[in-house]
């Protein structure tokens, strides 16, 4: 059970850092100079979902993989929750099969993005171990 704990804890706090990164993206305009339509606006509703489903996904980290080396089992991890936003999440959004309608470099935006939320949720559960 604490493992289960730390494991959906972590995967908050990379939500939170995921969360942040793809905020000031699209704040100082990165995405949308890649011609990438994703800028969400900070805002408590926008983050609620995005750390609960986080936490969620933080819970893949039980599965028994590279045990000794987080920042890997992380990385790879992330390729989970990156696979249904781009085949799942976009097209029931209609924003088209791996978000194109938002850009053509969607996918690399949300495999960079769902990659540090991989990796900061690997270092918090090595921090509270």
């Amino acid at each position: 059970m604490k493992n289960l704990f730390i494991y959906f804890t972590a995967g908050c706090i990379g939500a939170v850092a995921n969360s942040l990164v793809v905020w000031f993206f699209g704040d100082i305009g990165i995405t949308r100079a890649a011609g990438v339509a994703i800028a969400p606006a900070l805002s408590a509703q926008w983050l609620y979902g995005r750390i609960v489903w986080g936490g969620i996904w933080g819970l893949v980290f039980v599965l028994p993989l590279f045990r000794s080396n987080l920042v890997l089992k992380g990385s790879l991890l992330s390729l989970l929750p990156t696979i249904v936003q781009l085949l799942v999440i976009f097209p029931d959004a209609g924003k088209g099969m791996g978000g194109m309608a938002l850009g053509t470099l969607t996918p690399v935006f949300v495999l960079f993005f769902n990659w540090i939320w991989g990796v900061v949720a690997a270092a918090a559960i090595k921090i509270a171990r």
